[in-house]
């Protein structure tokens, strides 16, 4: 009886041994995925923080002291260039216009009068001079006092969407007080800071390439239907950022931009022999980007990565990784540091074309 027991004792010993040298071999046949970057031409997108600005946005203000007697327009109202927006009570001025003009009519026809004794020879040249020098400072003060009654109308100097009030009707204005601020945003200025190195990278390929167009993403998350044109830099670098001012110019047909929005501006820059890994190939650390490369030896080794520009599930690798380079596609957290792993090799085109590639 203990023999027959100590033969299925041995038995069963040797199936289990059996079982875990399976078990053993089977986990040592265990593959992971291996690939490497994929170099290609593509398209990078950056993207800025933005100031909208209008191409006018001034401020109106009072030219002449008196009585805010009439308002002819409203808050957020779109006004024509020329159009009647403010009136100053202009009785004061009216009467100063009708006595210049009837100083400048007596002047006139004494010089009238002047001129014909002197043509006959009974006053001489000199007063003839006197009064007609007479009649030119009566003209110039009646000029005066028509531009001073002119200045109680505040008129629209273009065409602009008025801001809100900052006096009422009836109010007793200074000279110089604001009235309200009036935008013109048929166009706008978009403003945007660009770092020293891609300011220079711009100006390197300007003369190929032209003018920068760049496209507006505003707070809603939405496109801005129009594309704008990079027209203006800024004279000099913020010494404190390292940053230096471009001014991009959008079409408005629509009025739907105002001044004072943000927004964030994206620029399209071409890349060439740009370095593409999927995103799942990276793990992070403190901050810094690092993959996992397989070397020859088929051992894994970390290693930190530069990253040059985002796309979707791709990174644009800057540094740290070159063409030939095998990186550990999946089962990042199931390795170890110079761990040797059983790889399989997945051709990099076919990795990215599985993606949602955005490339050219």
């Amino acid at each position: 009886m203990k023999r027959i027991l100590m033969v299925i004792g041995l038995c069963a010993t040797l199936l289990n041994t059996a079982c875990e040298s399976k078990k053993e071999e089977k986990e040592e046949e265990v593959k992971f995925l291996v690939t490497s970057p994929l170099q290609k031409d593509t398209l990078i997108t950056k993207e800025y923080v933005s100031q909208i600005r209008a191409i006018s946005h001034i401020e109106l203000r009072a030219l002449e002291r008196g009585y805010l007697q009439n308002i002819y327009v409203d808050e957020g109202q779109t006004v024509k260039k020329g159009q009647l927006m403010f009136k100053i009570m202009p009785m004061l001025y009216q009467a100063e216009q009708q006595k210049a003009q009837a100083e400048a009519n007596f002047a006139e026809i004494e010089f009238k009068n002047t001129k014909s004794l002197a043509d006959s020879n009974v006053v001489s040249k000199n007063e003839l001079a006197l009064s007609k020098a007479k009649l030119d400072k009566a003209k110039a003060e009646l000029g005066l006092a028509t531009t001073h009654l002119g200045f109680t109308e505040i008129r629209a100097p273009f065409n602009g969407i008025m801001d809100h009030f900052q006096v009422r009707l009836g109010s007793l204005l200074d000279e110089g007080d604001l009235l309200t601020t009036l935008s013109d945003n048929s166009e706008m200025w978009v403003y945007f800071n660009v770092p020293e190195a891609e300011y220079l990278d711009y100006k390197a390929n300007e003369a190929t390439a032209g003018m920068l167009n760049v496209n507006l993403r505003m707070a809603n998350n939405q496109m801005f239907p129009h594309s704008g044109t990079v027209k203006t830099i800024e004279a000099d670098f913020n010494n404190e950022t390292g940053n230096i001012a471009f001014r991009a110019t959008f079409p408005n047909p629509k009025r739907l931009l105002r001044h004072g929005e943000t927004g964030n501006v994206l620029v399209t820059v071409p890349m060439k022999n740009a370095l593409l890994i999927p995103q799942k190939a990276t793990f992070e650390v403190l901050e810094k980007k690092y993959v996992y490369v397989v070397d020859k030896d088929n051992k894994i080794r970390s290693r930190e990565i530069g990253i040059e520009a985002e796309l979707p599930h791709i990174f644009v690798v800057k540094s740290g990784l070159k063409a030939d380079d095998k990186i550990l596609l999946e089962g990042l957290r199931q390795v170890k540091e110079n761990e040797k792993i059983h790889s399989t090799f997945v051709k990099p085109d076919s990795v990215i074309s599985n993606l949602s590639l955005y490339a050219e």
